[in-house]
């Protein structure tokens, strides 16, 4: 045995490195094909209509027109990723079933956990800063309306016999069920939000309970996504943000530094590889759908 051949074998490091970078490179999303929509082929802004932000709409900047911004730009994701599942289910080929199944309960994970956080965190806080309880009403409500359906999805896609078995018309005519109650209610929320800057008890600008209240968004807007699933959801919601909106108003949001947002697509987004092809962005900027 010669001295190369020896010292990589007592330093298997050496070997596994480029073994490694081997599989990054085939697996990573970075190498994921990305062609700008064509004209009249379906894409991710139907069928539910994306939110127009409250603050490109308003120019407000006070704390709850910001939240409902940012706010609004996590529906939107979530909301790309429904129409994509929606748009492509029926064209999806049998080879691709399995990874499509993989990419639409990732979403179904996405909306669940966005809820529960919602529900377990942010009102609370929010009503704390307003002292009123009955602020989100209307909300709990709009919430009770659609998880029903939202349960038949994961439970149609989980029961499967094989990957093959899923119908994309049975997918469509389940998301249909329940489609109107979610758009309703993701649309509602921003406007519920925004309207906080009225409420009687709304901290005033520049006070020290306002910047409590702030961070309180910019708390819980960091956290959600990434405690819902670093490896499955944060690359799903980041290649489903689309930067070009709104006059690129949102081309650096969320303000993550660039190399952390590239780590996370391209090395958390390796593991679930298969997925992303399905994705309705790449780079912050509209891909063609895969299946359509």
């Amino acid at each position: 045995m010669n001295e190369e051949r020896r010292r990589l074998l007592n330093r298997p490091i050496l070997l596994a490195i480029p073994i490694l970078v081997g599989l990054f490179i085939t697996r990573s999303p970075l190498l994921m094909t990305s062609t700008t929509p064509a004209a009249g082929r379906p894409w991710a802004d139907a069928p539910l209509t994306l939110i127009t932000t409250p603050q490109y709409e308003t120019g407000a900047t006070d704390l709850f027109t910001t939240g409902a911004t940012h706010m609004a730009l996590l529906h939107n994701a979530i909301f790309r990723g429904y129409n994509s599942i929606y748009q492509q289910a029926p064209h999806v080929k049998d080879v691709d079933k399995y990874d499509f199944i993989g990419y639409a309960l990732t979403w179904h994970k996405f909306v669940k956990s966005h809820h529960d956080d919602e529900e377990a965190s942010l009102f609370t806080k929010v009503e704390d800063v307003l002292g009123d309880k009955t602020i989100w009403d209307e909300t709990h409500k709009e919430h009770a309306a659609f998880l029903p359906g939202l349960a038949e999805f994961e439970a149609y896609l989980r029961t499967l016999r094989s990957a093959k078995d899923l119908s994309g018309a049975e997918l469509q005519r389940i998301m249909s069920s329940f489609q109107a109650p979610f758009e309703a209610h993701f649309h509602s929320e921003i406007a519920t939000i925004a309207a906080l800057a009225n409420h009687a008890n709304a901290p005033k600008p520049d006070s020290p309970e306002a910047a409590e209240a702030s961070l309180t968004f910019k708390t819980w807007g960091k956290s959600t996504v990434t405690k819902a699933g670093t490896l499955d959801v944060v690359p799903f919601f980041l290649l489903n943000l689309d930067g070009t909106v709104e006059d690129g108003m949102w081309a650096n949001w969320p303000p993550i530094p660039a190399p952390i947002k590239w780590g996370l697509v391209n090395i958390g987004g390796a593991y679930h590889n298969r997925w992303w092809k399905f994705s309705s962005c790449a780079g912050g900027k509209p891909r063609q759908l895969y299946a359509v």
